[in-house]
């Protein structure tokens, strides 16, 4: 099989608007070259054994120049078979995929382009702020803001008569040269102008002025690359079209210390509010007793109840019953019982109804709910965690015959420097469990109560709270509904009390 370079737009800064071709490519690929404005939260899409290769470029700081990356391309598809050029916004908008793609070909190397959401439109988009609108353009331009310093490389004449959008991309260094160039051609100094910095990215900025004045407030406020202008009277919907910033968590960052495979439930919520999740994994999940979960497996028909207290207990429990040959057929009559509505849905992903999925997660309550459901010659199969709190499994023994199986564990997963620099600059931390507690707080030493104590921090439940209380910090909160919806509408109302 020949090697091929695929030219990929990362759009223009929300890693979900990457397109559906463009994170198959990613997770396939053998080798990627990404710059600066390719969100880096795509790289985790990439194969760990992948080859990755920063060619960043800001002003006057190339780590590579356009020559050197185009001989690096080419140079890759000599040792790699599935070579991704990950751009950000669209190859071929200011992107130089245009060059990329000649110097390939010119050293016959197959490739692909891949289309991406260039900035000039989904950015502007982010701002609340249509590129064209039946009220106010029917038309825009895409122009290049990087100018020469001794001569000028546009008709600004000409570009000063469109009555469309314009878009300056890379162009905020020259920012009064270029409304000075148009006012000079005519524009109306009263035009409206819009900057917008790290369009759709959590830290997105915009700052709104005129043709007259827009270099001036900038002086203030301080926006720097990336930027885009805009320019045109399409500016002034951009607050009644508002849509992005308006977002509850906009602009916060939450870490989340769950485990790093399950962490994306969390993540996608906070996301869909406007926070920056940043993964902080201080546990993984591990199998454990496999060989006793399997003799269980094999005697199900002793059991008139079977208990799942977690995902992780129905993930590893239904592993084991696929080792074993069997499906939920060997479920029988088995009454199911669901500690809590995620539980009850990773249940209904291997087709399993729960027959009850108590609301409440206190040990006391459990036992005073299942009271009336169970009898004494009823026989109990609990499937949960090793080192998990015994108090339940002595609660629901007082009713009836109880036995468990410990199945898996949650063991430290050790934090790298940049996790604990996440920690350091978040604006909450979130725990899902006492096992999230304990090895925070076990990693982090001395350090950990230092961390926490000027972050908003909120814990599933009264036993990871405790489990905080046990390590000394006691300013957290929690949801009124343990679960990580209750979880993250706490954190939503926490902030709005900011606002």
């Amino acid at each position: 099989m020949n090697p091929k370079v695929y030219l990929v737009g990362a759009g223009c800064g929300d890693p979900e608007l990457i397109t559906v071709k463009g994170k198959r490519l990613l997770e396939m690929c053998d080798a990627v070259v990404y710059d600066r404005l390719a969100n880096p939260e795509l790289l985790a899409l990439v194969s760990d054994s992948a080859v990755k290769i920063y060619v960043g470029k800001e002003a006057a700081n190339h780590a590579l120049t356009q020559d050197e990356i185009n001989q690096l391309l080419v140079d890759l598809a000599g040792s790699h078979k599935h070579i991704v050029r990950l751009k950000g916004g669209d190859p071929y908008v200011f992107g130089r995929g245009g060059e990329e793609g000649v110097k390939l070909r010119e050293n016959k190397i197959d490739f692909e382009v891949v289309p991406g959401i260039t900035s000039a439109i989904g950015g502007l988009a982010y701002a609340g702020i249509p590129i064209t609108h039946r009220s106010y353009a029917s038309s825009f331009h895409v122009i290049t803001g990087h100018l020469k310093e001794d001569e000028l490389d546009h008709d600004w004449a000409a570009i000063a008569k469109y009555e469309g959008t314009l878009v300056f991309l890379m162009g905020l260094s020259n920012l009064e040269r270029i409304t000075g160039h148009l006012m000079g051609g005519g524009k109306d100094p009263s035009t409206p102008v819009a900057l917008v910095q790290w369009a759709s990215h959590n830290k997105q900025k915009k700052l709104i002025g005129t043709l007259e004045d827009i270099t001036q407030k900038n002086r203030s406020a301080g926006l720097s690359s990336p930027c885009l202008i805009a320019v045109g009277e399409v500016i002034n919907a951009h607050d009644t079209l508002d849509w992005f910033t308006s977002k509850p968590l906009f602009g916060r960052t939450v870490a989340v210390t769950r485990a790093r495979d399950q962490a994306s439930d969390l993540v996608f919520k906070l996301k869909a509010l406007g926070a920056s999740a940043v993964e902080v994994p201080t546990i993984k999940i591990v199998p454990r007793n496999e060989e006793a979960l399997e003799v269980k497996l094999n005697s199900l028909k002793e059991y008139t109840h079977l208990v799942f207290t977690s995902q992780n207990g129905v993930k590893y429990f239904f592993e084991g019953l696929k080792r074993v040959g069997k499906d939920t057929r060997a479920l029988g009559d088995m009454k199911i019982i669901a500690i809590g509505s995620q539980t009850a849905g990773a249940l209904e992903h291997h087709g399993v109804i729960a027959d009850l999925v108590p609301s409440v997660y206190v040990t006391e309550a459990l036992v005073d709910l299942l009271k009336p459901q169970l009898k004494s010659a009823d026989k109990l199969l609990v499937a949960r965690a090793m080192n998990a709190r015994k108090e339940l499994i002595t609660g629901l023994g007082s009713l009836c015959e109880v036995e468990e199986i410990l199945i898996y564990e949650s063991v430290a997963e050790e934090l790298n420097e940049d996790q604990i620099e996440a920690l350091s600059i978040c604006d909450a931390i979130t725990f899902t469990s006492a096992s999230t507690v304990k090895h925070f707080f076990n990693q982090l030493g001395d350090k950990a109560l230092d961390y926490l104590s000027s972050k908003k921090v909120v814990a599933i439940g009264p036993v990871t709270g405790d489990t905080l209380k046990g390590f000394g910090f006691k300013a957290f909160d929690m949801p009124g509904t343990y679960t990580i919806d209750g979880m993250v509408d706490r954190l939503s109302q926490l902030f709005e009390v900011e606002k």
